[in-house]
């Protein structure tokens, strides 16, 4: 029996189908093994040694692979023909090995780029070994991924808390759509005035020319820059004599673009089908892996992650076959079309996308697939067969304009094409991403020296725009522009930084959040080598070159662990007031816009007296005055000079929340009705908020999420302040049900269970029937609290026993003996690590006072071998205690109730951070 091992169980089901009975096709299920989310997973001290980690799943799977490997014949490592692919068959043989089952069984490697019995039984009849320099390659990446994000992650969160994390291509990409901002914020737009004419030939045959020059100056878009300029422009063809200076026609041949690679791929779905990156490769999956297209199982196209644009030479051969079948021998040109490969590194270079079966027409395969696959393939094979059809002939016609008069003399222009030869445009023609004004129309026969009509002259104001914003598909363009990652990465990239919350999606725009923008700012301050385009793009040609035999992956690591160590090491003594005023500084212009009216754009709107300023908090960073004061907020301490100041808001006034209006100060909605008080709407540093009155301590609701400032009222603003309302008594105890909005949205709530609604707006209309049903939902779901199984397993406390997350009536938090912490709203709580959770349990036991007298009891079981100390210590009377404890000098009070915090901070962070393949794509 031979075993063929490959990634996916569909990708085994087909090709099971290829091989014979002496064969059995098992799957990995993707990755085996992967590194740790802990501190010491790759240890540069130990010449990179890297510590793998297999999950329980993987460690089934790897288990069922071991025994049919035990009792067969041989080994053929059949997974994709990539990096990753040849990454997995190397965990998979390394597994192996250590399990021994191996033995001196023959083991082999084969690639195949097409899910087919051709291409399978190909492959299986020339085998390899394991790619070497490809596996470094991967290994270079994997473990520069994991330095960049457990060492400055880190650093992010204990100096810019709010900030979840920092990869190698996640942190440059966001770069890139950060510096689109700026850009469009600093923007200054202009002014400019086009003027067109509409003319008549004397055949009657209308047509439309513009502006080319005046009094013998050429003119161009943006040169007539007001409306007086214009008008006088306007006034002088409105009096000249017209007549055609030439007409000049040139004939032009476009070619077809090159078969699609990953990222082209990626561009065109977005535009036609607005895929997203993700959606693109998620489905473009399913194609290569294949499909029952009545009665035969097979690959539709083949492999989707590559950088390559050529295309096998039986392909481009089918190819000619069906554009000569399907649109005639002239739109088959007179040799083969043959594109050159992009690629950097040959090793990593493969086939572009195409169908398997270029006969296979779109039409013939849409009733088989859902209608996102019956759209990508289609997509897929209009571009190939485009490819290798004729080039489009056109004609470019210019026609100059002579405008004489007594003034005066102006010059105009008109321009057009026409398509004398459809060739490849018959089929396919590639989407813009930003709409040109492509002047297609066809002009009229004229002659030089022919006289032509004035019908109107038209004069147009315009203001010239700000670069646009990034799409997932421009997004792709420029990444490969610069040599910022590679095929494999571009989706999960993008998928990460939405994950993070560090980018949002506007339509298909993409628009840095205030939180992404801070770490950017942090990453240019303090670590500006580390995001700067030219090396990133430099370390990734480094990378290649190891795949391709050229480096050693560990001397490259070396390099860059020496310099980025050290650059982490200098800022760890800088204190956040630091970073802060370094952050104020580079984001002067989004956080504290000037307003034009002359006033410092710092100064405090509430108190006039101090100056606005960035601060942070466990929650993220907002702006606050710099007399701002918690512990004086609080009454911890007295308000004297200076007084505190409580003006907060989040950092842009235009920022998600939209509340630009209220950013200097409370809005008047009216009065309560009840009780005569203010009804006001404000800006806070979690947002909007409307407010009762101005007491010490006034009621306060925030805006819940979908709710905009600009159509607050005081009808809503009396509902918010209204809740919770009571729903009514239960049918099953008569306990009340009340209906809110808390953290984490709306909610029904009886007897301590809380059930989540679908909107904000349900809160002041549901019922009983509803809140009864979505309460018994929640109960059946959970289970009972007692019995609720925790969310995720994050292993032993330092201290002893383990730590868990959990879902609780106020959300996930994390469970340790007695400690329950709560998660900061917007955590994942399947991505906190440990040790996230040990400073919240720090933070917490600090906060209450425990010290490491909480922390410790667990710990208390573990000395049972230590018998004679064990059973002295449980002698101890109360009174002996008490007597121990007031002895004990103050100092040792004090560390013991910090010594929680300290356990927390003298491991490094083990926190998963954004170093996975998710992130960076590796």
């Amino acid at each position: 029996m031979n075993i063929v091992i490959v990634e996916s169980p569909a990708k085994a089901k087909t090709i099971n189908k290829y091989l014979g009975s002496e064969y059995q096709v098992l799957a990995s299920y993707g990755h085996v093994r992967d590194l740790p989310a802990k501190d010491g997973s790759v240890q540069p001290d130990d010449d990179f040694a890297m510590s793998w980690d297999v999950d329980a799943k993987s460690q089934k799977r790897l288990n069922e692979i071991a025994r049919a490997v035990k009792d067969a014949d041989r080994l053929i490592l059949a997974t994709d023909p990539d990096r990753e692919g040849e990454a997995i068959s190397w965990h998979v043989l390394e597994v192996l090995q250590k399990k021994k089952v191996l033995k001196d069984k023959p083991v082999e490697r084969v690639v195949f780029n097409a899910i087919t019995k051709k291409a399978v039984l190909e492959a299986m009849a020339a085998p390899r070994a394991i790619d070497v320099p490809l596996v470094d390659a991967y290994l270079a990446r994997r473990a520069l991924d994991y330095l960049v994000g457990f060492t400055l992650s880190p650093v992010l969160w204990r100096k810019l808390p709010g900030a979840r994390s920092a990869g190698r291509v996640q942190s440059v990409s966001l770069r890139l759509v950060c510096d689109r901002e700026a850009e469009i914020e600093r923007f200054v737009k202009q002014e400019y005035w086009s003027i067109l004419a509409n003319l008549q030939t004397a055949a009657g045959a209308g047509f439309q020319a513009r502006i080319a020059s005046y009094n013998g100056k050429k003119l161009g878009r943006l040169d007539i820059g007001s409306k007086a300029e214009a008008e006088e422009i306007a006034a002088l063809l409105n009096a000249a004599t017209l007549s055609v200076a030439s007409v000049e026609s040139k004939p032009q041949r476009r070619h077809p673009s090159a078969p699609f690679t990953t990222s082209t791929l990626q561009q065109e779905a977005s535009r036609k089908h607005g895929f997203s990156a993700a959606r693109t490769m998620q489905v473009a999956q399913k194609l290569y892996e294949g499909a029952d297209t009545g009665g035969e199982t097979g690959g539709l196209i083949t492999y989707m992650r590559t950088d390559g644009v050529q295309i096998a030479g039986e392909a481009i051969a089918q190819a000619r076959q069906v554009i000569g079948g399907e649109f005639g021998s002239e739109f088959v040109p007179e040799k083969p079309r043959h594109y050159s490969s992009k690629a950097k590194n040959a090793q990593e270079a493969h086939e572009a996308i195409r169908p398997t079966d270029l006969s296979r027409l779109p039409r013939d395969v849409a009733r088989f697939l859902d209608p996102d696959a019956a759209k990508l393939y289609e997509l897929i094979w209009k571009r190939t067969i485009a490819s290798q059809m004729e080039s489009a002939v056109l004609e470019r016609t210019t026609i100059d304009i002579d405008a004489k008069a007594a003034s005066g003399q102006a010059g105009l222009r008109a321009t057009g094409s026409v398509v004398r030869f459809a060739g490849f445009l018959s089929l396919y023609q590639e989407g813009r991403d930003d709409e040109e004004d492509e002047e297609s129309r066809r002009l009229p026969a004229v002659a030089n020296g022919d006289p032509l009509t004035r019908m109107s002259v038209e004069t147009a104001q315009h203001f010239t725009e700000p670069p646009a914003r990034f799409t997932e598909a421009t997004l792709v363009k420029k990444m490969e522009e610069l040599g910022i990652g590679r095929p494999s990465t571009y989706a999960s990239t993008l998928q990460t930084l939405r994950d993070r919350e560090y980018v949002k999606l506007d339509g298909k725009r993409l628009i840095p959040e205030d939180k992404g923008r801070l770490v950017i700012a942090f990453l240019e301050s303090f670590f500006d080598r580390y995001v700067e385009y030219d090396f990133t793009a430099a370390l990734e040609e480094k990378l290649d070159r190891i795949s391709a035999g050229e480096l050693s992956w560990k001397d490259v690591l070396r390099d860059f662990w020496k310099d980025f160590s050290n650059s982490v090491h200098e800022i760890k003594d800088l204190r956040v007031s630091e970073v802060l005023d370094a952050l104020n500084e580079i984001l002067a212009a989004h956080v504290f816009p000037d307003k034009g009216d002359g006033e410092d754009p710092r100064k405090c709107p509430a108190c006039g007296v101090g100056r606005l300023s960035l601060k942070v908090s466990r929650f993220g960073a907002f702006v606050g005055c710099s007399n701002y004061n918690k512990e004086k907020l609080d009454g911890k301490v007295p308000n004297e000079d200076p007084p505190h100041c409580g003006y907060t808001r989040q950092l842009t006034a235009n920022g998600a929340g939209g509340d630009a209006e209220i950013a200097d100060g409370p809005k008047l909605l009216g009065q309560d009705p009840e009780t005569g008080l203010d009804v006001t709407l404000r800006s806070g540093r979690f947002g909007p908020y409307v407010q009762l009155g101005e007491e010490a301590k006034p009621k306060r609701a925030s805006l819940p999420r979908g709710w905009q400032v600009s159509e607050m009222d005081l009808d809503k603003a009396l509902q918010l302040l209204s809740l919770p309302r009571e729903v009514g008594p239960h049918p099953e105890d008569g306990k009340m049900i009340s209906a809110g909005i808390g953290r984490y949205g709306p909610f029904v709530l009886h007897d301590g269970t809380y059930a989540n609604l679908e909107s904000p707006d349900e809160v002041f209309s549901v019922g009983i029937n509803r809140a009864v049903d979505a309460l018994a939902q929640k109960r059946a779901k959970r289970g009972g609290r007692a019995t609720a199984a925790p969310l995720k397993e994050l292993g032993e406390h330092p201290d002893g026993g383990p730590i868990t997350v959990q879902d609780g009536r106020y959300g996930p938090y994390v469970k340790w003996a007695k400690v329950n912490a709560t998660l900061p709203k917007g955590t994942d709580p399947q991505a906190v690590e440990m040790d996230q959770a040990l400073a919240l349990i720090a933070a917490k036991l600090e906060k209450s006072g425990k010290g490491k007298t909480a922390a410790k009891k667990p710990a208390a079981k573990k000395p049972a071998a230590k018998k004679p100390a064990a059973k002295k210590a449980a002698t101890k009377t109360a009174t002996e205690k008490a007597t121990a404890a007031k002895k004990a000098p103050a100092k040792k009070a004090a560390t013991t109730k910090t010594a929680a915090t300290k356990t927390a901070a003298k491991k490094p962070a083990t926190r998963k951070a954004a170093t996975t393949a998710a992130d960076d794509g590796s």
